[in-house]
């Protein structure tokens, strides 16, 4: 587990972590002042969203990796989107097509915080029925096959 320090320094991370655009400046070859203006587009048009630091959350303690499938009752979304945003080990949440509306990722550190976590969702008003898979390994992680096809995309003038 973290320390007191660790923990503060990971909580204000997403505030200050920035890439080095000298360093990014010299890789492509370019002006420090041309990487950043690209930088500055990118993030303009919303390609670039954050420069989050890459968490291990094994390495923070969460052992545990579900995929939880949500059923909601009709007219109920908004609520329950504002009580998994109460639940700190619901990471993401995406409306989904196929039996179920909404598939979560959790976290947890066991298997009985992983329940525990459930029942709080389960608690939500609104949510009818879970469905959840525990994730074994995560053999693909990865960003740059999808950003090097989508240079390869024509793009409207």
């Amino acid at each position: 587990m973290l320390n007191t320090e660790e923990r503060s320094t990971l909580a204000k991370l997403p505030e200050v972590t920035r890439p080095n655009v000298l360093e990014l400046s010299r890789q492509l070859g370019v002006a420090r002042n041309t990487a950043q203006a690209r930088l500055d587009r990118l993030q303009e048009s919303g390609a670039l969203t954050g420069f989050e630091p890459v968490l291990d959350l094994r390495a923070l303690g969460y052992a545990v990796l579900a995929f939880t499938t949500l059923e909601i009752a009709q007219g109920s979304e908004t609520g329950v989107m504002n009580g998994l945003a109460q639940i700190p080990e619901v990471l993401e949440v995406y409306k989904v097509t196929g039996p179920g509306d909404l598939l979560c990722r959790i976290v947890a550190t066991t298997n009985e915080h992983l329940h525990t976590v459930l029942e709080l969702v389960l608690a939500t008003p609104g949510i009818r029925r879970t469905t959840t898979a525990l994730a074994l390994t995560s053999p693909v992680v990865r960003m740059h096959p999808a950003c090097e096809a989508a240079m390869r995309l024509t793009v409207p003038e």
